[in-house]
Formats: structure tokens, C-alpha cells, sequence
């Protein structure tokens, strides 16, 4: 079993920035990738980005590349999303997940948090 819970959420304007956190407690240990996921209303789950917490290997959405960099302090079980350049239809929920393996893990992610909400205003 492993707990996530997402921070950072908000309300911001075309173009500005925000940082997303995502916390991680239990069997985490068991898993060697976290990452991030959203959905927008009337849309499906969509993968973001996910980093592997051994080497440090990053995946992103090419819908996101460029503008939205993904980290993480295993110290701390934590992940982060930094969003630049921010558009309205990143407007989302966006979800943190854990999974075995950054490659397939739009597929292959086993926990989720509870989401946070980011609203991008035009």
C-alpha cells in the first residue's frame, strides 16, 4: 500500500507558473517510478510526466515537453511537477501515481492520490 497526497494546486493566468508536490508514504520502496497524470473535464486520464527514482530517467507528454520539468528528492518520497508556461487546456486535475517503471507507466501505474486542481485562465 502506498499514500499520496498532491499539493500545489491553484488558480493562475495564461502563461504564468506553478509547482506541484506530491508526497509519498508506505510501501514506496517497492516502486521505482513516480509521476503525474490529468484530467480535464469530459476527457480521459492523460499521462504527464514520470521519473525514475533510481536513475533519475524522465518521460514527458509531447503536449508538455519544454514548459513542464518533473523531479523528485527520494529522501524525501517526493515528487514534483514544475509548470511553465502554462495554457488553459492544462487546465486539469492533475494526479500523482506511483508505478514500476517510468517506461510503460502510462499503463502500468499501481497507486494514485487524490488529485489537485489547476485552473489556467485565459
Amino acid at each position: 500500500q502506498v499514500d499520496l497526497v498532491e499539493s500545489g494546486g491553484g488558480l493562475v493566468q495564461a502563461g504564468g507558473s506553478l509547482r506541484l508536490s506530491c508526497a509519498a508514504s508506505g510501501r514506496i520502496f517497492s516502486y521505482n517510478a513516480m509521476g503525474w497524470f490529468r484530467q480535464a473535464p469530459g476527457k480521459e486520464r492523460e499521462f504527464v510526466a514520470a521519473i525514475s527514482r533510481s536513475a533519475g530517467v524522465t518521460s514527458y507528454a509531447d503536449s508538455v515537453k519544454g514548459r513542464f520539468t518533473i523531479s523528485s528528492d527520494n529522501a524525501k518520497n517526493t515528487v514534483y511537477l514544475r509548470m511553465n508556461s502554462l495554457k488553459p487546456e492544462d487546465t486539469a486535475v492533475y494526479y500523482c501515481a506511483v508505478g514500476p517503471s517510468v517506461y510503460g507507466f502510462g499503463h502500468n501505474a499501481a497507486y494514485w492520490g487524490q488529485g489537485t486542481q489547476v485552473t489556467v485562465s485565459s
